[in-house]
């Protein structure tokens, strides 16, 4: 028997690959699917089933692809409903996979189909669970995501209750807990830093778990403080119901190489939106005027659903050589299907045709010390980033919310940004500049090394008026 967990970081979304004596099965996979399909080709195995333990709304998965290519069985637990052929298994049904067995077990409360799988090893003892987003390292399932006209958030967070005293925690102490996410996801609001844990352990540190918790403890606790979901996330589990664009034909039109005339033609076109995906100080070096930056070194497809509303948008992209292909793959694991290429050559061939380049201007934190009562700092944080410190005079304008909150920017107007080390202060500021917001100053280092560096003084929601 193998286990391998399947760790995308900048998703924070775990996928497993389980094999044994020549059966294996997927759970939760991402929408690409060559690595699973290698694994299996080099251990010699068939995957038999792929396993979904509900209709992810953070990333789109490859389960419909995978299916296809190998012929395995598309599993999901009750209450299930999709556009495509798949087993919908009844609570506590078992399935054999080489010398092991794998049961579900319907745990419904982050979405009604929600489901844990139990691996029995090959001595027929529990040896570990996969719980999809019914229980995190150190959190449980957000119950606001599947909410409908007769059924509350409240209702759901009873449900997830029930489904982790019930069905959950009865299991043994000694178990592996393997979740579909860990920290940085939006699908949890509290998750640790580890990737798995012992289910006892989990019972003596998780909140959410606490022996004495009731009911409503329960309920109150867990809806309480809940940001809005993305505005991708209901769209990706319309997807995840359907028969989508396979994977290979986005490959293929994405990552077409374009020439600098078929590149121009393109950003003519006021359907087309071009994005930037070099590193944040490349692109605040020089970019194409009117790009749009989502670095690939960081949480890139995440915030291009937070933040660009039309999953069907045209994209034409500006890569580091060689990435091109990431960026189509990573634009697809959230449902942006529609990249139309990149430009052969990338900016150099850009300048090199004499075409004009644009910049931000950045301003080290030590040098911003001095000109703050004359600046308009804006920090880009999250509210409670924001709310646990902050630099005292910070107006706080998420990033996440930055196109409701455009009017409120000035185009006569000097804004110096900043987020937390450099990454949305960058995203941030370009997405001004493309609205005519052009006087921006990124604070190098964000707040960071704002704190770090300077004597500025830092305040808090628990001490609202504390120095360095």
């Amino acid at each position: 028997m193998k286990i391998e967990q399947i760790y995308t970081g900048c998703l924070s979304e775990a996928a497993y690959y389980v094999q044994s004596n020549g059966e294996a099965v997927v759970i939760d996979p991402l929408r690409e699917t060559e690595p699973y399909l290698i694994r299996a080709k080099n251990d010699g195995v068939k995957i038999k089933y792929v396993f979904l333990t509900h209709f992810h709304a953070d990333f789109v998965s490859g389960h419909v692809d995978l299916a296809n290519k190998t012929g395995a069985t598309i599993v999901f637990g009750p209450n299930a409903k999709a556009d495509f052929d798949f087993h919908s298994a009844k609570d506590l049904e078992k399935f054999s996979i080489g010398n092991i067995t794998i049961q579900l077990i319907h745990t419904p409360g982050h979405t009604m189909e929600s489901s844990t799988y139990l691996l029995f090893n090959e001595a027929g003892k529990e040896h570990c669970i996969f719980t999809g987003d019914t229980l995190f390292i150190g959190d449980v399932g957000r119950p606001d995501l599947a909410v409908k006209t007769d059924l509350t958030e409240k209702d759901l967070a009873g449900f997830l209750f029930d489904s982790l005293r019930n069905k959950i925690m009865p299991l043994p102490d000694h178990i592996t807990v393997y979740p579909a996410h860990g920290a940085g996801s939006a699908c949890g609001k509290n998750m640790s830093k580890e990737t798995f844990d012992t289910l006892g352990n989990q019972k003596m540190v998780n909140y959410a778990l606490r022996q004495d918790m009731t009911k409503n403890d329960f309920i109150t606790e867990v809806t309480s403080g809940i940001s809005a979901p993305p505005q991708y996330f209901p769209k990706n589990v319309l997807m995840n119901q359907s028969k989508n664009t396979s994977i290979d034909d986005v490959l293929n039109q994405g990552t077409k190489a374009l020439s600098i005339e078929e590149f121009q033609k393109l950003m003519k076109m006021e359907d087309v939106l071009l994005i930037d995906c070099r590193t944040k100080t490349d692109f605040a070096k020089e970019h194409i005027p009117g790009s749009l930056f989502f670095g690939l070194d960081g949480s890139f497809a995440p915030w291009i659903g937070t933040l660009i509303n039309n999953i069907h948008q045209k994209i034409i992209l500006i890569c580091p050589e060689g990435k091109e292909t990431e960026a189509v793959t990573r634009l697809a694991r959230t449902g942006y299907d529609n990249s139309l290429g990149y430009l052969k050559g990338g900016i150099t061939i850009w300048k090199s045709n004499g075409l004009e380049t644009s910049s931000i201007k950045s301003i080290q934190p030590k040098d911003l010390e001095n000109e703050l009562k004359n600046i308009s700092l804006v920090d880009v944080r999250k509210p409670n980033e924001y709310d646990a410190e902050s630099v005292r005079g910070a107006v706080n304008l998420p990033l996440d919310f930055i196109h409701k909150n455009i009017e409120k920017y000035s185009s006569n107007k000097r804004y110096y940004i900043h987020c937390q080390s450099g990454y949305r202060s960058v995203i941030a500021s370009s997405i001004l500049k493309a609205n005519g917001v052009n006087d921006v100053v990124d604070v190098a280092g964000g707040f960071k090394l704002i704190k770090e560096s300077t004597e500025l003084e830092i305040a808090d929601f628990n001490c609202p008026s504390k120095s360095k």
